[in-house]
């Protein structure tokens, strides 16, 4: 029984059981630059929470990735978009490390993956292992830095988690990575937005009130509007803000926006941590419209409905300041960056005679939504059913005629345009189920898909299929909806020639692009046989990074690629290896 229970300790922090972390027990993640940084953890963006931190590169890749601690790799995948080539290394303490964008493994690693995907005949994969497969040791090359994946450019992605529910911790508020950063984050602008309630619980609003800051000292702000700002009975702010960093000019998300009211603390948002189910928050605790535009954070200092609590320890009233016709009272607001530099921004406000009193729609087809009920809109052939939880707080819609964008020769546009938001910088947690029924002629039905007007009066690819008379998609794509069908097949170069030298690098690389519905597929075989490629979307690029020896012969290459709807294109040529 003693044994027994001594090797259960011994396995623990392997399995994922928590233990106290000691920040200085983790090795730096890469070797050989100049540790300078790109974005940091809980950095807010459309649609999701930034989960770890990004290491700068140089611009180069092949960097060496050295294991943080002792452990092992349980897990590597390699996909097209979002982390590209990644490896997962569950370490001892009861964390685990992420390490994306990867150019690739160690060899061992790189022959496993190799051996499965030529069984599986898969171009992306996703493997996991037992402790005893990959064991390494602290400091050990488990592989290099490359640009893979959704990525713009050579750096690395790092995060690392708690093992047990793989919820991504906050590196630099735990020491573990720990920047040069003397430079206190910066306030941009401030808004104000004054809002009432219907009995029927939805919220309406004022148009927004925004105000210009100025940095009077480092860490000191005040607004440029010299008397106090006038508000309403009930409203909240929003902060425009942002920090750096020293050495480099990216920005960087705060880690703590903190407001006072007469003196008393009634609002904070702090980025800890958070878990990947509500990663997609991002566009409650953020003023979407706004953010979706803007370089800096946008903050909203009240907590809308589906915001999740975890990111407020202090919060009154859900963050309103209510102030009567007349009254002044005085805000002060406080934003921290992860590295404890801090600046402040105080003003007063002054509350005005001509409150904001909401008021019924005056189209009476106007339909509310409340957060917590599904609902479904129709107008004619068109439908549109919202679920329960899809949007962040209730408000108005309704199905109306849309605006058709301009498409190019080979979409063919087969419907009038619906929507049911008149802005479609509307933010949705779960996706909507849009169905337009529409006549297609039988040889394009296998081509069509939904398409929609977006927020930039362009075209774009909604998803769905065609069935039964109608086309349907699932989509958090929010906008003006049409049905299109896509009839052109994605186009093929090859970036080499049958005489190209390709000993130096090792590749055989084609670009590939498509004009509307997206690159879906694809399959290259080489003298006949099946080889894996790989997908780089950034640079618009397939590769096949060659794992034969050279021999010095001519060889044939067959690289087929289908787009979203079928369309397929094929390409056979020559190359010399």
């Amino acid at each position: 029984m003693r044994r027994i229970l001594r090797l259960i300790l011994i396995l623990a922090p392997l399995y994922g059981f928590a233990q106290t972390i000691d920040p200085t027990a983790y090795r730096y993640p890469i070797e050989d630059v100049l540790g300078l940084y790109a974005a940091n953890f809980g950095e807010v963006r459309p649609g999701h929470f930034h989960a770890g931190i990004d290491i700068k590169t140089e611009l180069e890749e092949g960097k060496p990735l050295v294991a943080a601690m002792d452990g092992y790799i349980s897990r590597v995948a390699i996909q097209a978009g979002g982390y590209g080539r990644a490896l997962y290394l569950t370490l001892t303490n009861g964390t685990t490390a992420v390490y994306a964008h990867m150019q690739r493994f160690t060899e061992p690693i790189e022959a496993h993956i190799r051996s499965e995907r030529y069984r599986r005949r898969t171009n992306a994969i996703d493997l996991y292992f037992t402790p005893d497969r990959f064991p390494v040791r602290q400091g050990e090359v488990i592989g290099y830095s490359g640009n893979s994946g959704s990525s713009s450019g050579p750096h690395l992605h790092y995060e690392i988690r708690n093992t047990a529910d793989q919820s991504p911790r906050n590196l630099v508020r735990d020491g573990i990575i720990r920047p040069v950063d003397s430079l206190p984050p910066r306030f941009m602008k401030l808004h104000y937005i004054e809002l009432d309630t219907l009995p029927n619980g939805i919220v309406q609003r004022r148009p927004m009130e925004s105000y210009s800051v100025l940095c009077t000292a480092p860490g000191n702000y005040r607004l440029t509007h010299a008397e106090p700002l006038p508000v309403g009975r009930k409203g909240y702010f929003i902060a425009e803000v942002t920090d750096r960093r020293n050495g480099v000019q990216n920005t960087f998300a705060i880690y703590r926006l903190r407001g006072w009211l007469d003196g008393k603390a009634y609002f904070e948002f702090r980025m800890e941590n958070f878990s990947y189910a509500i990663s997609r928050t991002s566009d409650a605790v953020s003023h979407y419209p706004l953010q979706l535009d803007s370089r800096n954070e946008v903050l909203r200092l009240a907590r809308l409905e589906g915001a999740p609590e975890c990111f407020y320890p202090t919060l009154e009233e859900r963050g309103l300041v209510r102030t009567e016709p007349g009254q002044r009272r005085t805000v002060e607001l406080l934003i921290e960056d992860d590295c404890n530099n801090q600046s402040t921004l105080r003003f007063e406000v002054v509350g005005r005679t001509d409150s904001f009193t909401a008021e019924l729609p005056t189209d009476s087809l106007a339909v509310p939504l409340h957060r917590n009920r599904a609902t479904t809109l129709r107008m004619g052939e068109f439908s549109a059913h919202i679920p329960a939880g899809a949007l962040y707080e209730g408000q108005y819609a309704k199905a109306e005629a849309g605006l058709v964008a301009p498409v190019d020769s080979g979409t063919v546009v087969l419907s009038p345009a619906y929507r049911i938001f008149d802005d479609p910088r509307v933010a949705l947690f779960k996706p909507v189920t849009i169905t337009i029924h529409t006549h297609v002629p039988k040889e394009l039905q296998e081509r069509t898909l939904l398409a929609l007007t977006n927020r930039k009066g362009r075209a774009a690819a909604a998803g769905g299929s065609y069935k039964d008379g109608e086309v349907s998609a699932t989509t958090r794509s929010v906008g003006d909806w049409f049905v299109v069908a896509d009839t052109l097949a994605p186009q093929i170069t090859p970036l080499f020639t049958p005489t190209t030298p390709l000993a130096q690098n090792k590749r055989l690389t084609f670009r590939v692009a498509d004009n509307f519905s997206g690159i879906a597929s694809w399959r290259l075989e080489i003298d006949g046989k099946w080889v894996p490629c790989d997908r780089y979307p950034s640079r618009g690029q397939l590769i096949w990074h060659i794992d034969e020896p050279a021999a010095g012969k001519q060889r044939r290459a067959v690289l087929t690629v289908c787009d979203a709807v079928g369309n397929e294109q094929r390409w056979e040529g020559k190359f010399t290896w």
